[in-house]
């Protein structure tokens, strides 16, 4: 058994030094490189504290916005902040539970300069569209009351979807896709493949009675081709500019594929 799995590792290993020497033939693309180093990305976060009418708090959830962040700044990728009251965005207490922190998480909060930066978001009324190059939408249950509901979002998202840059959206991010139009007047992500929070995720977090919707049923009934994998595991799908994660382990991978959406529109 042990000379099965040893031959096996083997096997793996040898085909990732193949690949990765095969990478290492390409010639690096430089003016890529320096061009998605310019390349700027707007954060917006829920202003939402109130988990309904339990009596609890929520708001942003805290790994959706970490995970993301280091993954684009790490790549020289600027990043801005906005929400729509501006200022310190409330965090669900529930992300900084040990059982939901990560490497990311953990680096947010010995990153004294980041959570400066998050407790000084822009309003969204101070942002512009023509200021960057993509748009990321971290979830947290927060987003379901205001973000949902909230004009300046949407006029953001049809902005930049108009002007062919990708928007990103994970867990519950893409509750800021409800009243969203594409410019024929039609839901935007009618046709498109999409995913979200699922219901059978909601139920489990016995949250299904206290959200003001379900994402899943929502983006069907918008006419979206609504997807998604297992409960909990990582999974994303990109449907030309609108890129979407399901829970809050999907978003690094809803992250790769932005970059990938960029990527492709610097080579254009």
């Amino acid at each position: 058994m042990k000379r099965i799995f040893h031959f096996l590792l083997a096997v793996i290993l040898t085909g990732n030094f193949a690949m990765h020497a095969q990478d290492k033939k390409k010639p690096e693309n430089k003016l890529t490189h320096q061009k998605m180093k310019a390349m700027k990305i707007l954060f917006v976060l829920t202003s939402h504290s109130e988990l309904g009418t339990t009596g609890e708090k929520t708001g942003l959830w805290i790994e959706e916005f970490a995970t993301p962040y280091y993954f684009f700044t790490d790549k020289g990728i600027d990043v801005t902040i906005a929400s729509p009251k501006g200022g310190q965005p409330p965090i669900d207490p529930k992300s900084n539970l040990p059982d939901y922190s990560t490497v990311a998480t953990k680096r947010f909060y010995a990153d004294k300069t980041t959570m400066d930066k998050l407790s000084k978001t822009l309003k969204l009324s101070e942002v512009n569209q023509k200021d960057y190059d993509a748009i990321f939408y971290p979830g947290g249950h927060g987003p379901m009351w205001d973000l949902a509901e909230d004009k300046q979002s949407i006029q953001l998202i049809e902005s930049f979807y108009s002007n062919n840059k990708p928007i990103a959206l994970v867990c519950h991010g893409p509750a800021a896709l409800k009243h969203v139009k594409d410019k024929s007047g039609m839901p935007l992500v009618k046709g498109k493949k999409v995913t979200a929070f699922t219901n059978t995720e909601e139920e489990a977090v016995q949250l299904t009675k206290v959200v003001p919707f379900s994402l899943e049923d929502m983006l069907k009934a918008n006419g979206a081709n609504y997807v998604k994998g297992n409960d909990w595991g990582s999974f994303a799908v990109a449907d030309g500019l609108l890129i979407t994660g399901q829970n809050p382990a999907s978003s690094e991978l809803v992250a790769e594929k932005l970059i990938g959406v960029l990527s492709e529109s610097i080579s254009k």
